[in-house]
């Protein structure tokens, strides 16, 4: 079982900053996917719906891998993943992270997941300070272009509204829990 506590409210202005609403949009999005995987056994965290093969553990795994993708690699521009992502070839092995979360406890992919939360935001408020949300990313997407941190937060904030609607599906078919936090706030 989980022990990690359901984080607290994220504020978002109502009328703030570019980078205020796009880290506040992006901060609660984590916080509610947080909620949804909070509390919850192994057994919990391996649990489909339907015929589908996607659990929250999974998940937990695959948005560690998604922040390191995002903020390290494609911001910072650095080619190789970081540990545990750095030792698996994702051509020959394109569903690792979903496959192999069912072999970590709840605590692993918890802690994995906040490890990769905890180093983007740094690196977020380093490129920020650096120019703002114009910066433009020192990675190159596939044709040569290099997108802007802006880009870069706008996608994963919809990463994480895809997949937190996933979570809210499976959440519910666990314990009926259902909403976006304990203390429902905009």
């Amino acid at each position: 079982m989980t022990d990690t506590p359901a984080p607290g409210a994220v504020a978002i202005p109502a009328a703030g900053s570019e980078i205020d609403t796009l880290v506040g949009t992006l901060d609660r999005n984590r916080r509610t996917f947080a909620w949804k995987c909070t509390g919850l056994s192994a057994e919990d965290l391996r649990r489909t719906v339907g015929t589908s093969t996607l659990t929250l553990g999974g998940l937990l795994k695959h948005l560690a891998l998604v922040e390191d993708d995002y903020f390290h690699c494609q911001l910072q521009g650095d080619a190789r993943y970081a540990a545990p992502f750095d030792a698996v070839d994702f051509d020959a092995d394109p569903d690792w992270e979903w496959r192999t979360a069912a072999d970590d406890t709840p605590e692993e992919l918890i802690a994995l997941w906040e490890r990769f939360v905890a180093r983007s935001r740094t690196n977020i408020t380093a490129a920020y300070d650096a120019g703002g949300p114009d910066v433009l990313a020192a990675g190159t997407w596939s044709d040569g272009r290099s997108p802007s941190l802006r880009r870069l937060m706008v996608d994963l904030i919809e990463e994480y509204a895809r997949h937190t609607g996933h979570a809210d599906l499976i959440r519910e078919s666990i314990d009926g829990l259902v909403g976006e936090s304990p203390t429902e706030q905009l």
